[in-house]
């Protein structure tokens, strides 16, 4: 089933502009989303092809089965409430039933885990996002040998440097090559190698690795009477710490909205400014519920928010201005009389009673 197909059963219930325009936030290169709520014919609901959801292609235009609007309204899902605390001038249709669910049925303190917890997990997302851009990672991926290193005197010398610098053991060469060394692990230690070399290949040491892509070290059978030339340190933590951070970089880079990350690098703050805006304006509901015991959408200090989706405030900032909703949600939660959860019991009889009016 798709949305043309609700429009043409007469299937919709509700339906109204979402996102920056709903919440005045609008400006002349916003897009139009859609949201609403729909019921299904008698015959899809009481048989096998309940739809929880509708949406088109690029999901700018979303509906949502009446029973699953419910349940996720019981939930105090922040986009859920958002639609239903739609203001006027952006509802294009709703049908009377639809009067019967109201905010103040659901609002609970949960929102402070829903609508919070969410800007929260934002808020750790901008963080990594300002990492990967602050701290961009060489696509030429190290090996395990860039974390290894030469115990010499007080100190250490990487592997690599030390491998090149060695004075030669053969005629016209200088430096060790790594696949003729050998490595045997040294008892009671981390990572504490002793390095043993064969010029000749006559011993069939490992080497250090056997290729690039290795993610350890090498060990080796080393007669008793060969002596050590050195001792290795592979600092095996911090190779594993890259090998995250690398693929997690490179993955953010292929998955990146180009368009976005253009306008951020033009205004040179580091962040995804339009995602912290909305993470700001979200807190800023979640601490006007606490206050009020309501949710009005459409926000009181558009040129602020503005603001910073223009990148005209700092990362420290947004971050700072985000922890202090933070300190005063959690002061106005816990005087708050909201319900600790939404009335389950009394809105799915209300669920029941619009089902009722639609199928018989």
């Amino acid at each position: 089933m798709k949305i043309e197909d609700l429009k043409n059963k007469n299937l919709i219930l509700f339906e109204a502009i979402s996102g920056s325009r709903s919440f005045g936030l609008a400006t002349e290169n916003s897009d139009t989303d859609i949201r609403g709520v729909y019921y299904l014919p008698k015959e899809d609901f009481f048989g096998l092809n309940y739809i929880p959801q509708i949406s088109n292609e690029t999901n700018d235009i979303s509906f949502y089965e009446i029973g699953r609007f419910v349940e996720l309204l019981q939930k105090n899902n922040p986009n859920i409430l958002e639609i239903l605390a739609s203001q006027e001038d952006c509802i294009q249709h709703k049908n009377p039933l639809m009067e019967l669910l109201k905010s103040e049925d659901f609002l609970s303190k949960l929102c402070k885990d829903t609508f919070a917890g969410y800007a929260i997990s934002q808020i750790k997302k901008a963080k990594g996002l300002n990492k990967k851009i602050l701290n961009p990672i060489d696509k030429e991926r190290k090996s395990i040998l860039d974390f290894c290193y030469i115990l010499q005197y007080n100190g250490s010398v990487p592997l690599k440097k030390w491998l090149r610098e060695f004075p030669g053991v053969s005629e016209g060469r200088s430096g060790l090559l790594q696949e003729k060394c050998g490595l045997v692990s040294i008892d009671n230690t981390k990572g504490m190698f002793a390095l043993f070399y064969d010029e000749s290949g006559d011993l069939n040491y490992k080497g250090i690795t056997q290729n690039e892509e290795a993610n350890q070290v090498s060990v080796s059978s080393v007669p008793k009477e060969e002596k050590p030339i050195a001792y290795l340190f592979c600092n095996l933590d911090a190779y594993s710490t890259y090998c995250k951070d690398y693929r997690e970089y490179w993955k953010w880079v292929s998955e990146r909205n180009e368009d976005r990350y253009n306008v951020n690098q033009y205004h040179g703050q580091n962040y995804d400014s339009k995602n912290m805006m909305h993470t700001i304006r979200l807190l800023q509901s979640c601490e006007q519920i606490f206050k009020t015991n309501s949710l009005n959408i459409r926000v009181e200090n558009r040129d602020e928010l503005l603001d910073i989706k223009a990148g005209n405030w700092s990362y420290e900032a947004v971050i700072n201005k985000a922890e202090n909703l933070i300190k005063s949600i959690e002061h106005h939660h816990s005087f708050s009389t909201l319900p600790e959860f939404p009335d389950v019991e009394k809105t799915t009889k209300i669920l029941i009673q619009i089902r009722e009016s639609l199928y018989y």
